[in-house]
């Protein structure tokens, strides 16, 4: 087993969790931007350094071992700590450099109303030599993932809040109800319909808590159908047998294309807040603050 651990070895492990998590060398490979027989050396080498057979690789595909399953959590909770371990030097050198990771909720770079892209380039000019990556993902994992300290900063649609997260607004979104070219009221666009007539539909919407499913209950409506995410939703409306919420941005090339028509637009409606979240407690290290201030600045906020 490994006694002192050295920079060889964290380099090891770092080729080891990027195998498990892309499923395989083959995939890795261009995760990592090294050969496949430099990816297979490596994992071998720290096979070899901890006497353990960490992962099956063959014809039925790849696998990690029960050890490789625990050595992969290790590795993982390891290697977090050191980036966080670096990111904490340079901020304590005064230095905007190290890691952020921002995570998003879907579908928001169509929303003339967010300017994430020009809150990354003012970013990138103040800290040219920060990192950052992006995730997207749905609004309860953005929530745990700030929370848990694995995203410095979220940006999701507010829909309640947590004593332990920080809140900025930044910009709104208009949620409209469509109908797909074969449902009913497609044809019949031009009629009057309120959220009475609504709850005779059936309803297609998203399976997690969030301002669409708070409406639905608010509302009473009949929801037959759920999706994870906005996709999930635009495919039960685009099949006509569900009506759906979704952005108004995001529906606009169906519109266009006359796969979809909203529904009163006037009347069945609703409208999302987005805010910027992070972690109360501990404080923010400078990095995330400095992003943080960035889209404050490209929302007109403060």
């Amino acid at each position: 087993m490994l006694g002192r651990l050295g920079d060889v070895d964290l380099r090891l492990l770092r080729v080891f969790r990027a195998v498990a998590d892309c499923g395989g060398m083959a995939a890795a490979e261009l995760e990592l931007n090294i050969a496949i027989s430099t990816i297979s050396r490596h994992v071998k080498d720290l096979e070899d350094r901890l006497g353990l057979v960490l992962c099956r690789r063959g014809r039925s595909g790849f696998a990690l071992t029960p050890e490789g399953e625990r050595i992969y959590a290790a590795a993982d909770r390891l290697l977090r700590a050191t980036d966080a371990f670096r990111t904490e030097l340079h901020d304590i050198g005064k230095k905007l450099v190290g890691e952020i990771h921002v995570a998003l909720f879907e579908k928001i770079a169509g929303n003339p109303a967010a300017r994430v892209d020009r809150a990354i380039a003012d970013f990138h000019a103040r800290a040219p030599g920060a990192s950052i990556t992006l995730h997207v993902g749905t609004l309860a994992s953005i929530e745990r993932g700030v929370m848990d300290g694995r995203f410095h900063l979220g940006l999701i649609p507010e829909h309640r809040r947590s004593d332990s997260l920080g809140y900025d607004e930044l910009f709104g979104e208009r949620m409209l109800l469509y109908a797909g070219a074969t449902h009913p009221w497609f044809a019949t666009a031009a009629a009057r319909r309120d959220w009475s007539a609504l709850k005779t539909q059936a309803l297609a919407g998203l399976d997690y808590h969030s301002p669409n499913m708070a409406l639905a209950h608010a509302r009473s409506l009949k929801r037959t159908a759920s999706a994870s995410d906005q996709e999930g939703v635009a495919h039960l409306v685009l099949s006509g047998c569900y009506l759906g919420f979704l952005p108004e941005h995001y529906a606009e090339p169906f519109v266009r294309s006359g796969r979809m028509r909203a529904i009163s637009p006037r009347v069945l409606h609703y409208s999302c807040r987005y805010s910027a979240i992070h972690r109360r407690e501990p404080p923010p290290l400078r990095i995330s603050e400095a992003f943080r201030q960035c889209l404050l600045r490209a929302h007109g906020v403060g």
